[in-house]
Protein backbone atom coordinates (compact mmCIF):
# COMPACT_ATOMS: atom_id res chain seq x y z
CA UNK A 1 0.00 0.00 0.00
CA UNK A 2 1.07 3.41 -1.33
CA UNK A 3 1.89 5.48 1.85
CA UNK A 4 0.43 8.86 1.72
CA UNK A 5 -1.51 10.98 4.08
CA UNK A 6 -4.13 10.71 1.57
CA UNK A 7 -5.07 7.30 -0.49
CA UNK A 8 -7.37 7.65 -3.50
CA UNK A 9 -7.82 4.73 -6.06
CA UNK A 10 -7.79 4.50 -9.38
CA UNK A 11 -12.04 3.91 -10.12
CA UNK A 12 -13.21 1.06 -12.25
CA UNK A 13 -10.59 -1.61 -12.09
CA UNK A 14 -11.52 -4.99 -10.57
CA UNK A 15 -7.70 -6.08 -9.86
CA UNK A 16 -6.62 -9.10 -7.73
CA UNK A 17 -3.54 -9.29 -5.98
CA UNK A 18 -1.55 -10.46 -8.54
CA UNK A 19 -2.44 -7.62 -10.70
CA UNK A 20 -4.79 -9.64 -13.15
CA UNK A 21 -8.32 -8.21 -14.27
CA UNK A 22 -10.82 -10.59 -12.92
CA UNK A 23 -12.97 -11.82 -15.86
CA UNK A 24 -15.87 -14.93 -16.07
CA UNK A 25 -15.26 -16.94 -19.14
CA UNK A 26 -18.27 -18.69 -20.62
CA UNK A 27 -17.72 -22.24 -21.79
CA UNK A 28 -20.96 -23.58 -23.47
CA UNK A 29 -24.06 -21.76 -24.38
CA UNK A 30 -24.94 -18.52 -26.40
CA UNK A 31 -22.35 -15.50 -26.22
CA UNK A 32 -23.64 -13.86 -29.39
CA UNK A 33 -25.49 -11.01 -28.09
CA UNK A 34 -27.65 -10.38 -30.87
CA UNK A 35 -29.46 -14.03 -29.82
CA UNK A 36 -31.98 -11.91 -27.79
CA UNK A 37 -32.14 -9.35 -30.56
CA UNK A 38 -33.92 -6.81 -28.89
CA UNK A 39 -31.81 -6.56 -25.60
CA UNK A 40 -28.83 -7.12 -27.94
CA UNK A 41 -29.45 -3.58 -29.51
CA UNK A 42 -30.23 -1.89 -26.90
CA UNK A 43 -27.23 -2.72 -24.65
CA UNK A 44 -25.04 -1.64 -27.45
CA UNK A 45 -23.20 1.63 -27.11
CA UNK A 46 -24.55 4.69 -28.86
CA UNK A 47 -21.60 4.67 -31.17
CA UNK A 48 -22.52 1.02 -32.06
CA UNK A 49 -25.93 1.48 -32.40
CA UNK A 50 -25.32 4.28 -34.77
CA UNK A 51 -22.70 2.45 -36.65
CA UNK A 52 -24.97 -0.49 -36.81
CA UNK A 53 -28.12 1.91 -38.15
CA UNK A 54 -25.73 3.28 -41.11
CA UNK A 55 -24.59 0.11 -42.06
CA UNK A 56 -27.67 -1.47 -42.69
CA UNK A 57 -29.07 1.93 -43.97
CA UNK A 58 -26.11 1.41 -46.44
CA UNK A 59 -26.50 -2.49 -47.32
CA UNK A 60 -29.81 -1.97 -47.93
CA UNK A 61 -29.78 1.21 -50.23
CA UNK A 62 -26.88 -0.86 -52.14
CA UNK A 63 -28.97 -4.22 -52.35
CA UNK A 64 -32.06 -2.59 -53.85
CA UNK A 65 -29.90 -0.35 -56.31
CA UNK A 66 -28.09 -3.79 -57.71
CA UNK A 67 -31.93 -5.34 -57.80
CA UNK A 68 -32.77 -2.16 -60.38
CA UNK A 69 -30.02 -2.72 -62.32
CA UNK A 70 -30.86 -5.99 -62.62
CA UNK A 71 -34.06 -4.82 -64.23
CA UNK A 72 -32.15 -3.12 -67.41
CA UNK A 73 -33.57 0.63 -68.19
CA UNK A 74 -35.93 0.34 -65.50
CA UNK A 75 -35.40 3.57 -64.35
CA UNK A 76 -36.26 6.44 -66.48
CA UNK A 77 -33.84 9.71 -66.48
CA UNK A 78 -31.18 7.01 -65.16
CA UNK A 79 -27.85 6.79 -66.82
CA UNK A 80 -27.69 3.05 -68.52
CA UNK A 81 -26.04 0.97 -65.67
CA UNK A 82 -25.36 3.51 -63.51
CA UNK A 83 -24.63 2.48 -60.41
CA UNK A 84 -24.48 5.90 -58.41
CA UNK A 85 -28.12 6.59 -59.98
CA UNK A 86 -29.81 3.64 -58.92
CA UNK A 87 -27.98 3.53 -55.64
CA UNK A 88 -29.55 7.59 -54.72
CA UNK A 89 -32.76 6.72 -56.71
CA UNK A 90 -32.70 4.31 -54.17
CA UNK A 91 -32.24 6.42 -50.89
CA UNK A 92 -34.46 8.70 -52.17
CA UNK A 93 -37.35 5.60 -51.99
CA UNK A 94 -36.23 4.08 -48.92
CA UNK A 95 -36.69 7.59 -47.25
CA UNK A 96 -40.07 8.37 -49.60
CA UNK A 97 -38.29 11.94 -50.76
CA UNK A 98 -39.32 11.16 -54.56
CA UNK A 99 -37.97 13.78 -56.03
CA UNK A 100 -38.91 12.96 -59.32
CA UNK A 101 -35.81 13.29 -61.59
CA UNK A 102 -35.58 9.81 -61.71
CA UNK A 103 -38.54 7.65 -61.56
CA UNK A 104 -39.59 3.90 -61.96
CA UNK A 105 -40.59 3.15 -66.05
CA UNK A 106 -41.68 -0.39 -65.67
CA UNK A 107 -44.13 -3.11 -63.91
CA UNK A 108 -40.58 -4.57 -62.36
CA UNK A 109 -39.39 -0.87 -60.87
CA UNK A 110 -42.83 -0.45 -59.46
CA UNK A 111 -42.58 -3.68 -57.67
CA UNK A 112 -39.42 -2.83 -56.09
CA UNK A 113 -40.10 0.59 -55.22
CA UNK A 114 -43.27 -0.66 -53.39
CA UNK A 115 -40.92 -3.29 -51.39
CA UNK A 116 -38.31 -0.93 -50.68
CA UNK A 117 -40.72 2.02 -49.64
CA UNK A 118 -42.58 -0.74 -47.36
CA UNK A 119 -39.13 -2.01 -45.99
CA UNK A 120 -38.06 2.13 -45.68
CA UNK A 121 -41.62 2.75 -43.58
CA UNK A 122 -41.19 -0.25 -41.43
CA UNK A 123 -37.50 0.80 -40.52
CA UNK A 124 -38.29 3.99 -39.73
CA UNK A 125 -40.74 2.43 -37.16
CA UNK A 126 -38.52 0.21 -35.92
CA UNK A 127 -35.49 2.80 -35.22
CA UNK A 128 -37.29 5.03 -34.00
CA UNK A 129 -38.89 2.79 -31.49
CA UNK A 130 -35.85 1.84 -30.21
CA UNK A 131 -34.06 5.32 -30.24
CA UNK A 132 -37.09 6.38 -27.97
CA UNK A 133 -36.51 3.05 -25.85
CA UNK A 134 -32.68 3.68 -25.38
CA UNK A 135 -32.93 7.39 -24.82
CA UNK A 136 -36.14 6.72 -22.07
CA UNK A 137 -34.36 3.64 -20.36
CA UNK A 138 -33.45 5.20 -16.37
CA UNK A 139 -30.45 5.94 -15.39
CA UNK A 140 -28.81 6.89 -12.13
CA UNK A 141 -26.05 8.97 -11.53
CA UNK A 142 -24.96 8.01 -8.43
CA UNK A 143 -21.50 8.12 -7.34
CA UNK A 144 -19.54 5.18 -4.95
CA UNK A 145 -16.39 5.71 -3.19
CA UNK A 146 -13.50 4.03 -4.90
CA UNK A 147 -12.43 2.19 -1.74
CA UNK A 148 -14.21 1.56 1.63
CA UNK A 149 -13.00 1.43 4.69
CA UNK A 150 -13.16 -0.48 8.23
CA UNK A 151 -12.01 1.01 11.30
CA UNK A 152 -13.96 1.29 14.83
CA UNK A 153 -17.05 3.69 14.92
CA UNK A 154 -18.11 4.30 18.46
CA UNK A 155 -15.97 1.36 19.56
CA UNK A 156 -17.16 -1.15 17.20
CA UNK A 157 -15.48 -2.23 13.89
CA UNK A 158 -17.61 -0.80 11.42
CA UNK A 159 -17.47 -1.37 7.81
CA UNK A 160 -18.03 1.94 5.55
CA UNK A 161 -18.16 3.06 2.23
CA UNK A 162 -19.89 6.78 0.50
CA UNK A 163 -22.41 6.96 -2.20
CA UNK A 164 -23.64 10.49 -3.03
CA UNK A 165 -26.32 11.74 -5.98
CA UNK A 166 -24.58 13.42 -8.62
CA UNK A 167 -27.58 15.11 -10.29
CA UNK A 168 -29.49 18.17 -8.82
CA UNK A 169 -32.60 16.50 -7.76
CA UNK A 170 -34.08 13.88 -5.24
CA UNK A 171 -34.13 9.90 -5.50
CA UNK A 172 -37.01 8.90 -3.42
CA UNK A 173 -37.16 5.87 -1.04
CA UNK A 174 -33.47 5.07 -1.70
CA UNK A 175 -32.47 1.60 -0.14
CA UNK A 176 -29.85 -0.03 -0.52
CA UNK A 177 -28.13 -4.14 0.00
CA UNK A 178 -24.86 -5.19 0.78
CA UNK A 179 -23.71 -8.64 0.13
CA UNK A 180 -20.04 -10.70 0.39
CA UNK A 181 -19.37 -12.81 -1.78
CA UNK A 182 -16.11 -15.37 -1.12
CA UNK A 183 -15.23 -18.93 -1.56
CA UNK A 184 -16.31 -20.88 1.03
CA UNK A 185 -15.56 -25.13 1.52
CA UNK A 186 -17.71 -27.21 2.89
CA UNK A 187 -17.41 -29.77 5.42
CA UNK A 188 -17.72 -32.19 2.47
CA UNK A 189 -14.64 -30.31 0.67
CA UNK A 190 -16.81 -28.90 -2.04
CA UNK A 191 -15.86 -25.27 -2.95
CA UNK A 192 -18.45 -23.02 -3.20
CA UNK A 193 -19.16 -19.31 -3.78
CA UNK A 194 -21.28 -18.15 -1.39
CA UNK A 195 -23.30 -14.67 -0.88
CA UNK A 196 -23.43 -13.36 2.53
CA UNK A 197 -26.24 -10.45 3.17
CA UNK A 198 -24.88 -7.53 5.15
CA UNK A 199 -27.20 -6.01 7.89
CA UNK A 200 -26.40 -2.02 7.15
CA UNK A 201 -26.92 0.54 10.27
CA UNK A 202 -28.98 2.36 7.93
CA UNK A 203 -30.31 0.58 4.59
CA UNK A 204 -32.64 2.88 3.40
CA UNK A 205 -33.47 6.78 3.25
CA UNK A 206 -36.88 9.14 2.19
CA UNK A 207 -35.10 11.21 0.43
CA UNK A 208 -31.24 10.75 -0.98
CA UNK A 209 -30.07 14.29 -2.13
CA UNK A 210 -26.46 14.66 -1.52
CA UNK A 211 -23.88 11.96 -0.09
CA UNK A 212 -24.93 9.04 2.16
CA UNK A 213 -22.14 7.24 4.67
CA UNK A 214 -23.44 3.41 4.15
CA UNK A 215 -21.96 1.09 7.51
CA UNK A 216 -22.13 -2.29 8.87
CA UNK A 217 -21.19 -3.13 12.23
CA UNK A 218 -18.92 -6.54 12.62
CA UNK A 219 -20.17 -8.03 15.37
CA UNK A 220 -20.64 -11.37 16.39
CA UNK A 221 -23.40 -12.05 14.04
CA UNK A 222 -21.94 -10.12 11.08
CA UNK A 223 -20.32 -12.37 8.11
CA UNK A 224 -16.96 -10.57 8.88
CA UNK A 225 -16.52 -11.04 12.14
CA UNK A 226 -12.77 -12.94 12.78
CA UNK A 227 -12.07 -11.61 8.97
CA UNK A 228 -8.91 -10.82 8.45
CA UNK A 229 -7.39 -8.35 5.70
CA UNK A 230 -5.27 -11.97 4.27
CA UNK A 231 -8.86 -13.12 4.71
CA UNK A 232 -10.11 -11.11 2.11
CA UNK A 233 -7.52 -12.02 -0.35
CA UNK A 234 -7.57 -15.30 0.53
CA UNK A 235 -11.19 -15.76 0.32
CA UNK A 236 -11.24 -13.94 -2.86
CA UNK A 237 -13.86 -11.56 -1.07
CA UNK A 238 -15.96 -9.26 -2.84
CA UNK A 239 -18.30 -6.64 -1.81
CA UNK A 240 -21.22 -6.29 -3.78
CA UNK A 241 -23.66 -3.29 -3.46
CA UNK A 242 -26.87 -2.52 -5.19
CA UNK A 243 -28.68 0.53 -4.81
CA UNK A 244 -32.32 1.52 -6.30
CA UNK A 245 -34.94 4.37 -5.67
CA UNK A 246 -37.34 6.38 -7.32
CA UNK A 247 -35.77 9.53 -9.38
CA UNK A 248 -38.72 12.16 -8.48
CA UNK A 249 -38.01 14.15 -11.66
CA UNK A 250 -39.41 11.15 -14.11
CA UNK A 251 -41.09 9.11 -11.67
CA UNK A 252 -38.94 6.13 -12.59
CA UNK A 253 -37.19 3.53 -10.75
CA UNK A 254 -33.68 3.42 -11.26
CA UNK A 255 -30.77 1.59 -10.16
CA UNK A 256 -27.24 1.42 -9.61
CA UNK A 257 -24.09 -1.09 -8.14
CA UNK A 258 -20.70 -1.00 -7.55
CA UNK A 259 -18.77 -3.75 -5.82
CA UNK A 260 -15.27 -3.84 -3.06
CA UNK A 261 -12.67 -6.19 -3.70
CA UNK A 262 -9.58 -6.79 -1.28
CA UNK A 263 -7.41 -4.29 -2.80
CA UNK A 264 -10.66 -1.41 -2.49
CA UNK A 265 -11.03 -2.03 1.37
CA UNK A 266 -8.76 -0.52 3.77
CA UNK A 267 -8.18 -0.97 7.57
CA UNK A 268 -7.79 1.33 10.24
CA UNK A 269 -8.35 4.45 7.59
CA UNK A 270 -11.34 6.90 7.83
CA UNK A 271 -13.12 8.95 4.88
CA UNK A 272 -12.20 12.66 5.02
CA UNK A 273 -14.62 15.51 6.27
CA UNK A 274 -16.40 17.23 3.28
CA UNK A 275 -18.84 18.56 5.37
CA UNK A 276 -18.20 22.14 6.05
CA UNK A 277 -20.09 25.86 6.78
CA UNK A 278 -19.48 28.78 4.38
CA UNK A 279 -18.93 32.00 5.88
CA UNK A 280 -22.28 33.24 4.90
CA UNK A 281 -23.51 29.97 7.14
CA UNK A 282 -24.47 27.69 3.91
CA UNK A 283 -23.36 23.99 4.31
CA UNK A 284 -21.19 23.13 1.58
CA UNK A 285 -19.47 19.60 -0.05
CA UNK A 286 -16.49 19.01 -1.15
CA UNK A 287 -16.88 16.35 -3.98
CA UNK A 288 -13.29 16.65 -4.80
CA UNK A 289 -12.45 15.09 -2.02
CA UNK A 290 -15.02 12.43 -1.99
CA UNK A 291 -12.82 9.12 -2.47
CA UNK A 292 -9.78 10.44 0.15
CA UNK A 293 -9.07 8.90 3.61
CA UNK A 294 -6.71 9.14 6.20
CA UNK A 295 -5.21 6.57 8.40
CA UNK A 296 -6.43 6.28 11.68
CA UNK A 297 -3.59 7.11 14.79
CA UNK A 298 -2.67 4.72 16.79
Amino acid sequence: MKKSRYYTRNYGRLIRRDGQVNRVERVGGSTWRFKDLYHGLITLSWMQFFSLIFALYFFTNTGFAIAYLFGGDCLVNAKHGSFQDAFFFSVQTLATIGYGAIYPGTMYANILVTLEAFVGLLGVAIVTGLAFARFSQPTAKVLFSNIAVIAPYNGVLTLMYRTANQRNNQIIEAQQIATIVRNDVSQEGESLRRFYDLKLVRSQTPIFALTWTVMHVIDENSPLYGMTFEDFFQQEAEIIISLTGLDETVSQTIHARHSFIADEILWNYKFVDILSTTPDGRRMINYTRFHDVIPLLN
